[in-house]
């Protein structure tokens, strides 16, 4: 594998070979080749000012642009791409693209300080050809925060370059761009970082560095260096296995290869999987387009938070985890696979290859909810993902009632679900067995919450479940802006 950083910035081939492997590229951008318009504001991904363009050749609808935090982009994830910045996007002339003659039309420039992230995520806009729905528009601009509340005229450039994909240099590289190699090693005493692209090349690399740190999309280990300033000396990256990203029909469900981006899930339910209305529901308000562009389900659910937001829906739906080593492949229900806080069933040597989601049948009843401060880019404070299946009476024959931020890992409230077993599936019913959830689980008190008031949530949600379930199987959210829950009649 080679040992120097090879990528496209702007067109302009870089190549490096000295340049430290957990440098990011905002860092890199700016300290490195001065090219000051991608700005830090938090260092974490919230407030879109490093956004950059990173064409992603692999796209499940062919090559797209990806606006991407470069504050959470390590440089060897850029490996054979091409990155465009602020500065790229001229043509020869020297005249401004379509999406920077909108936002000075609009005046959606105040101070100035976010307008280079937000060109970048209007950028993707402008070439995605999948932004029908209005509230789409809303989720890719969500991850741009305007200090001086300009987002009205934001929102107006952004209604006039979306999907517009003009016949430009832009569009031309889409259709002619080559597939770089993303494979990259280097090795030093006490450093490390390397994207295999074979799983021989990984096995090989696990063999000798046991203790190294799985990476790929990084949106939640990068903060170890961003926000925490620790050092990350062993690295290897997921990204260059082909193998582990994308989504197939099997038999039985679906299987979504680990290193699938939650973008790429988010378009799969409102396409292909679209009888995976609960997915789509916490995918909505799981984060920034920006993050959705690089985080990946196998780094959520490894990452092994309490309060994950894909953990309790895909508990709920009942879906199996697939690990892979060298010595060969394992299934598990995903109800084993979280052990204690932050640890998981992966044996040393091992990786997340898959999970494999079972169909839905046509007499279950299913949703996902998220309870946090703000509705975009916020932290759950309680996330629940809620499946009943009933009988010919109406009465429930299967429950699986999973819960994120209501224990030291995401859990099934398995008393509840006893409770409920056999009872008809009515409002009365379930507030007759809900008592039994203060069996399942004795939340903390922190900042986000009182243990009193997750208790009172976790609650409602099954009451609001109910509720919702009474007319559709599979509610799905409004779309009009809304929380994750909404009631179209209340008794």
């Amino acid at each position: 594998m080679p040992q120097t950083l090879r990528f496209y910035l702007n067109d302009r081939l870089i190549e490096d070979g000295r340049v430290r492997p957990t440098t990011t590229l905002l860092a890199y951008l700016r300290e490195n080749l001065h090219l000051t318009g991608t700005k830090e504001g938090c260092a974490e991904g919230d407030c879109g000012a490093s956004t950059v363009a990173v064409l992603d050749p692999d796209a499940p609808g062919g090559p797209s642009y990806r606006a991407i935090n470069a504050c959470l982009l390590l440089l060897p994830m850029v490996q054979g791409r091409r990155v465009y910045t602020v500065e790229g996007l001229r043509d020869v002339s020297g005249a401004y693209h379509p999406v920077q003659e909108a936002v000075v039309r609009e005046l959606g420039s105040q101070c100035g300080y976010c307008t280079p992230g937000v060109v970048m995520a209007l950028f993707e806009a402008c070439y995605r050809k999948d932004l029908r729905e209005p509230w789409q528009l809303d989720d890719q601009m969500c991850g741009n925060l305007c200090r001086c509340t300009g987002y009205r005229p934001i929102r107006d450039a952004a209604r006039a370059v979306a999907a517009t994909c003009p016949e430009d240099q832009f569009s031309r590289t889409l259709q002619t761009s080559e597939r770089g190699s993303l494979g990259f090693a280097r090795s030093e005493e006490t450093r490390s970082y390397a994207t295999p692209t074979s799983f021989d090349e990984l096995w090989a690399v696990l063999a000798v560095r046991p203790s190294t740190r799985l990476i790929c999309g990084g949106t939640d280990l990068a903060l170890t260096l961003t926000r925490r300033y620790q050092d990350l000396p062993e690295l290897v990256s997921l990204e260059g296995l082909a193998e582990l990203r994308g989504i197939t029909r099997v038999q039985g469900g679906w299987r979504i290869g680990a290193t699938t981006n939650l973008a790429d899930l988010e378009a799969a339910c409102l396409a292909e999987m679209v009888a995976y209305v609960p997915l789509l529901r916490m995918l909505r308000y799981f984060a920034s387009r920006q993050i959705k562009n690089r985080a990946t389900i196998g780094g959520n659910l490894c990452n092994a938070s309490p309060i994950g937001d894909l953990a309790p829906v895909l508990l709920g739906l009942g879906a199996r985890i697939e690990l892979r080593s060298a010595a060969g492949t394992r299934e598990l229900p995903i109800d084993e696979f979280f052990l204690a806080y932050r640890q998981t069933a992966l044996q040393p040597g091992e990786i997340l290859a898959a999970v494999l989601l079972p169909e839905i049948p046509a007499n279950a009843r299913a949703g996902a909810y998220k309870v946090s401060k703000r509705r975009e880019l916020d932290i759950s404070t309680v996330g629940a993902g809620l499946y009943v299946e009933l009988d010919d009476s109406g009465r429930v024959s299967l429950a699986r009632l999973a819960y994120g931020g209501m224990a030291a890992t995401p859990a099934r409230a398995r008393h509840l679900e006893a409770a409920l077993l056999g009872k008809p599936w009515t409002i009365a019913a379930v507030e007759a067995a809900l008592p039994a959830l203060a069996q399942d689980f004795k939340p903390i008190d922190d900042l986000r919450g009182s243990a009193w008031y997750r208790g009172l949530v976790a609650a409602n949600l099954v009451r609001g479940f109910v509720l919702e379930t009474q007319t559709t199987a599979l509610p799905n959210l409004s779309q009009r802006p809304s929380g994750t829950v909404h009631l179209e009649v209340l008794p």
